[in-house]
């Protein structure tokens, strides 16, 4: 579903000029790209902490990654863009995002960069979004169909640890050997992780769940579960305003009439709305998972951190 938040992602002026990075803002710029065959690290930018620690896991020490987004306490659908993140920007061989709506901003950088490094925008490729129709200017976010939080797609991971390896490759030629063998490392432990989804399914077959957004939506269809809120619940919450009561009256009843097996509540988006349903699922003894679209303080590391949260959904639904 789009996220449509009030005065999120919205386009600075300042971004009118790359003249700007040099305006004093009290960032670092990035590191300058590095040539083929030098000993300088490539420089890739990355939107938020979860996209830089995997392309950390591929680059290893040929990289400097900056995440823009790296608080765990922030949102990142109201992240508000600055002159030294252009500086950032324009200085990178390569620029990572998830698109499709989810942050805007960075392809409002790339565009007034002026700079031309390599561009992984994973919307475009995961292959999960629809199809724009020809001659439309409808966006993948518009579409209530899809689901951008795209990172909890385990398949789309790869593929993204895949496109990384090939766009470092090119920067750096003589590392691209390596590039190659760290995303097909990093990819193994991907197909681990699905593993431990696909147990949840074997275990739990369409086990009823409910969700507070659909941050976690590729992992519940990839365990089998059963999503049964109501959209216009999740999608009310996700674009921070409130559902409507019978709407929110519905999706308390998940937890007193044939109770739902598990809540899954995005921790960084919490509303007394939220708040409200997640009491409700404490009353009921209702399991609750928390989950985060960043990295949570303390982890700087993908796979550790979407285990976690693919062991918790698992724990919850059998009793541990």
């Amino acid at each position: 579903m789009p996220f449509r938040r009030s005065g999120v992602l919205t386009a600075l002026a300042a971004f009118t000029a790359l003249s700007l990075a040099g305006c004093g803002s009290g960032n670092t710029p990035a590191a300058p790209s590095a040539t083929p065959g030098s000993d300088a690290p490539l420089s890739v930018v990355t939107s938020t902490n979860v996209y830089g620690s995997i392309a950390q896991a591929v680059g290893g020490d040929r990289v400097a990654v900056t995440s823009l987004i790296n608080d765990p306490a922030a949102d990142p659908h109201s992240y508000e863009s600055t002159p030294g993140d252009a500086a950032k920007v324009a200085g990178a061989s390569l620029v990572l995002y998830n698109g499709g709506g989810y942050d805007d901003f960075m392809e409002r950088l790339v565009q007034s960069s002026g700079a031309k490094p390599s561009v992984i925008n994973v919307t475009q490729l995961s292959g999960l979004a629809p199809p724009e129709p020809a001659g439309s200017d409808t966006a993948p976010a518009d579409d209530p169909s899809f689901n951008e939080h795209l990172w909890y797609s385990l398949p789309t991971v790869q593929k993204v640890a895949d496109q990384i390896a090939s766009d470092l490759g090119t920067a750096d030629p003589t590392d691209a050997a390596r590039f190659t063998s760290n995303a097909q490392a990093f990819k193994g432990k991907v197909a681990d992780l699905i593993t431990k989804e696909q147990a949840i399914g074997t275990a739990h077959p369409g086990a009823r769940v409910a969700i507070t957004e659909p941050v976690p939506g590729y992992l519940v269809q990839a365990a089998g579960l059963t999503d049964v809120t109501p959209p216009a619940f999740s999608e009310a919450i996700e674009e921070d305003t409130d559902p409507p009561a019978a709407v929110l009256q519905q999706t308390l009843d998940l937890f007193t009439t044939n109770p739902v097996q598990l809540l899954i509540l995005n921790a960084q988006t919490e509303t007394p709305t939220t708040t409200q349903v997640e009491q409700a699922a404490q009353a009921a003894n209702v399991p609750v998972v928390k989950v985060t679209e960043t990295l949570p303080a303390g982890v700087n590391d993908y796979i550790t951190w979407m285990g976690s949260e693919i062991d918790a959904v698992a724990n919850a639904l059998n009793g541990s």
